[in-house]
């Protein structure tokens, strides 16, 4: 009867151990799918923030070469103004040419 009292005492033992070691993997796991969110978060404004730069300087440069073929630097800015605004509603409209394949990258970085 000792003997079996202790191997259910065992059992009841190892089945802890490995509840706690499950347990323990989840939180790893967690920790490791928020890591690699994390940073493809982290790349992807790195990325944007460079190409919004890229295009700011593009948009200035454009202007006022417009600007200077026009007669007046304004002329060029308001052109590159509206220019803008058209491709923001654009984009502003079709929001899946950004969205979709954003949240692609996102779901397939947690599901790895």
């Amino acid at each position: 009867m000792e003997n079996t009292t202790s191997s259910i005492e065992t059992l009841i033992e190892k089945i802890k151990n490995y509840v706690e070691t499950s347990i323990n993997l989840l939180k790893l796991k967690a920790i490791d799918k928020s890591a690699t969110l994390a940073s493809v978060i982290i790349d992807y404004l790195i990325v944007f923030l460079m190409f919004g730069i890229f295009i700011i300087l593009l948009n200035v440069g454009l202007a006022l070469v417009i600007g200077e073929l026009l007669g007046r630097a304004y002329y060029g800015f308001f052109i590159m103004a509206v220019l803008n605004a058209v491709a923001g509603f654009v984009l502003l409209k079709n929001n899946k040419w950004i969205k979709t394949p954003l949240t692609n990258t996102m779901v397939k970085k947690l599901l790895d």
